[in-house]
């Protein structure tokens, strides 16, 4: 009987059992998110960063992290390094006054938080629908990657006043201003990227919300 041998090397077992792009994305995702907190948030994030829980779809890693004094931060980031955004979503008081600050671009108002929901569509479909409640003066981002030439329809259904949007290109221009919730919105996109839907509660009551997005 003839016995023969079979050598597998590391490599080859890998290849075989294939790669996961998603882990590594998300992976590299965190490492930016880390990275730029610690550059940018100051003696809390110099003395120690706790990475709570990481997300991640195409349109980015989603990761919320923890830092030395407390302060909760969302960060989108990317595989390339880049960084979507940076938001404090739960400030704590350093005991002098001082109090992180929300890095976002178009940030809530006084007293309100800014989340960030990267948008996932199921295998085989082209639409998501999200359910949420805002304070008064917080956002919500909805982050979702579409490209130039494709359609994008939003519409958010509020159970209440005070709730509106907005839509960010993913060069942080305005592809819609501030839209009352009864104006649904459907165009065509002129930029490849993340797009950002931002629903925001300017009421002075905590307000609940449907946002629904397609892109074909």
């Amino acid at each position: 009987m003839r016995r023969v041998r079979i050598f597998l090397t590391a490599t080859g077992l890998a290849a075989g059992i294939g790669a996961c792009p998603g882990a590594a994305q998300e992976q590299a995702g965190r490492d930016a998110c880390v990275a730029h907190l610690r550059e940018t948030g100051g003696p809390d994030a110099e003395n120690g960063i706790d990475v709570l829980k990481t997300e991640w779809a195409q349109a980015g890693t989603l990761v919320t992290m923890r830092d030395a004094g407390g302060t909760v931060w969302e960060c989108i980031g990317y595989s390339d390094g880049a960084i979507g955004a940076l938001n404090v979503v739960d400030a704590a008081d350093d005991g002098e006054g001082a109090m992180a600050g929300n890095t976002a671009r178009e940030g809530p108002e006084a007293g309100g938080t800014t989340g960030t929901q990267p948008v996932h569509f199921a295998k085989g479909t082209t639409g998501s629908t999200y359910d949420g409640t805002l304070t008064p003066g917080s956002s919500m981002r909805y982050v979702l990657g579409a490209r130039k030439g494709q359609f994008l329809d939003v519409a958010v259904m509020p159970d209440g006043p005070g709730i509106s949007y907005q839509i960010f290109n993913p060069d942080g221009s305005f592809l819609l201003d501030m839209m009352a919730p009864d104006t649904p919105y459907r165009g065509q996109l002129w930029q490849s990227g993340d797009h950002v839907v931002e629903v925001i509660n300017r009421g002075d009551a905590p307000g609940s919300y449907r946002v629904s997005f397609s892109i074909e």
